[in-house]
């Protein structure tokens, strides 16, 4: 069964972790964030909210659709000056005209069947020269081998039916850039990044997190037996010791003109 991101049992789901140095790097040589104003959208627990404002941004604005999440997002980041969050939709966040310098998407899209409004959407929010930054997987970021430093591609390995599952909600580049273009944002570009996602002291970490769905939608589609045995293959699988997790995404840029 999908996530229900309005569960209150889902609250932390996408809380405390921080953003890696792979991804600050990143995002750094698309736009200057110095001084910027900033709408993640999309924000979850605001790891990557947090992440601008620590880059520089002037103000930070986090837009999601989920109360529960929203609360750990203000719960954990109460005391950032300039940092605030609210609901909103990726179609209509009721942000004013011409608020943002930078629009962030990250781990958004692909929960979105009609890319044209969230599109329109950005662009009504950016100001002239403004940037667009929407990061998330397609189906050739999905089909990347499994392996000790890409453990999420033996999800695959184990189970099948979650690569189905995946490629009908991935967005290809071409549907994304096609969205962008349609809005009227222009200079639309791509680029792949591997974004270490988290370092852990022990593979047992890791396994605690998988366990708990921490932060990865796709496993709520697994029964809680389906799990179990999830957690037993990648024990099986992947070395004891410490574990560097990364992932593969592709990332559009865009401008408003």
């Amino acid at each position: 069964m999908p996530i229900d991101f309005h569960d209150a049992a889902n609250r932390d789901m996408y809380s405390g972790r921080d953003a890696d140095a792979t991804w600050r790097t990143a995002a750094t040589a698309l736009v200057d964030p110095v001084g910027a104003d900033v709408v993640d959208i999309g924000c979850g627990g605001g790891t990557y909210t947090r992440a601008w404002h620590e880059l520089g941004a002037g103000t930070v604005t986090g837009v999601d659709i989920s109360t529960p999440i929203l609360a750990s997002a203000r719960a954990a980041h109460r005391d950032l000056t300039g940092v605030t969050f609210r609901i909103g939709e990726a179609s209509a966040t009721g942000l004013p005209d011409g608020c943002a310098d930078v629009v962030f998407e990250r781990a958004l899209v692909h929960h979105v069947r009609d890319l044209g409004p969230v599109a329109t959407e950005a662009a009504r929010l950016l100001r002239p020269g403004g940037v667009l930054l929407i990061q998330d997987r397609t189906p050739e970021d999905v089909a990347q081998p499994g392996s000790v430093t890409h453990p999420r591609g033996l999800l695959f390995d184990v189970f099948p039916r979650l690569l189905e599952i995946e490629n009908d909600r991935r967005p290809t580049d071409r549907t994304v850039s096609a969205a962008l273009a349609g809005s009227g944002l222009v200079a639309v570009t791509t680029s792949s990044l591997w974004e270490i996602r988290r370092r852990y002291a022990d593979r047992e970490h890791y396994l605690q997190e998988i366990a708990r769905r921490t932060g990865r939608s796709i496993l709520h589609e697994l029964s809680d037996e389906d799990l179990e045995l999830l957690v037993g293959e990648l024990r099986r699988r992947l070395p004891a010791g410490p574990l560097i997790e990364q992932d593969r995404w592709t990332v559009w840029r865009a401008e408003h003109p």
